[in-house]
């Protein structure tokens, strides 16, 4: 399962609304090859579903993430913060061995 935490979707939300997005819109989260530890998180807003796409729902929102992709992210906590130490987009992933600096790519 991956989950969202009340701040990102509060985020999620303004995001939709300035881009004037439909209540058909929800999150997809993926893993791509790059970053300094060798992969990298992918964060979209979509409104169709793919042929063996998983999905979840976390705090009312709906979250898609190809299985591929799954398989490094399952118990993921998508997390937003705004504070001193860094703005944005925050990805708990207990399947990380190690993360990069910036928290924007990591390793298995």
């Amino acid at each position: 399962m991956i989950t969202i935490t009340p701040n990102a979707l509060e985020k999620i939300n303004v995001l939709k609304a300035e881009e004037s997005l439909t209540d058909d819109y929800f999150i997809r989260v993926s893993v791509v090859g790059g970053g300094c530890s060798g992969l990298s998180y992918n964060l979209d807003f979509d409104n169709e579903d793919k042929e063996g796409d998983q999905v979840f729902e976390s705090e009312g929102e709906k979250i898609v993430c190809d299985m591929k992709s799954f398989l490094y992210l399952c118990g993921t906590e998508l997390d937003f913060t705004d504070g001193l130490n860094g703005k944005g987009f925050n990805f708990i992933n207990p399947n990380a061995t190690r993360t990069c600096g910036c928290g924007e790519s990591f390793a298995v």
